[in-house]
């Protein structure tokens, strides 16, 4: 029984130290730092020459959100400012390709619907702050929102790699049905 309860308690124990969101001191202190650039610092670390990037994550959080926001943009466009997008380019260029002037019959063939990947409104809890005022608020885990930015870029990538084959795709119909 005793065994039991000592085995429990240090899985507890190793569960604890292992949580990636509990926040952990890091030793970024660097002998003889020579700075290589803005978030780079070249120097001696416990005896042997480092190379250390070290960023603010603030920073680093809003540089891939605003990365991801620029790929999306970059593939589906954006209607607050008038921007078609890969998608919406694709779709110009299919609406010219059916057309009868290009040999078509007058009739666009679309099954894409834009699936666009970020979800860029919040899900608040609202209540009372400790001031009292009526807020909202909504929380995530540092680390799970820099792996789900991360997942978004490496998808909104993929698709824009497709709607460019596409696009050049639909271009070369355009202008083989001009050759006509």
């Amino acid at each position: 029984m005793k065994l039991l309860l000592l085995m429990i308690a240090a899985l507890g124990l190793i569960s604890c130290s292992s949580n990636p969101h509990k926040a952990k001191e890091l030793d970024t202190k660097i002998d003889n730092a020579q700075r290589v650039n803005g978030t780079d610092t070249m120097g001696l670390k416990d005896g042997n020459m480092v190379v250390q990037k070290k960023v603010m994550m603030n920073e680093e959080l809003r540089r891939i959100q605003n990365s991801v926001y620029e790929s999306e943009d970059k593939v589906y466009g954006n209607r607050k400012y008038g921007s078609q997008g890969l998608y919406g380019a694709l779709k110009s260029c299919k609406i010219k390709l059916s057309s009868k002037a290009y040999g078509g019959d007058g009739k666009l063939r679309w099954t894409e619907p834009i699936d666009r990947v970020t979800d860029k409104e919040d899900q608040y809890n609202i209540g009372l702050d400790e001031t009292n005022k009526i807020v909202g608020v909504s929380e995530e885990f540092l680390l799970d929102r820099i792996n789900r930015f991360k997942k978004y870029q490496m998808i909104l990538n993929k698709r824009e790699d497709e709607y460019k084959e596409k696009l050049d795709i639909c271009d070369a119909g355009l202008r083989a049905a001009k050759g006509k």
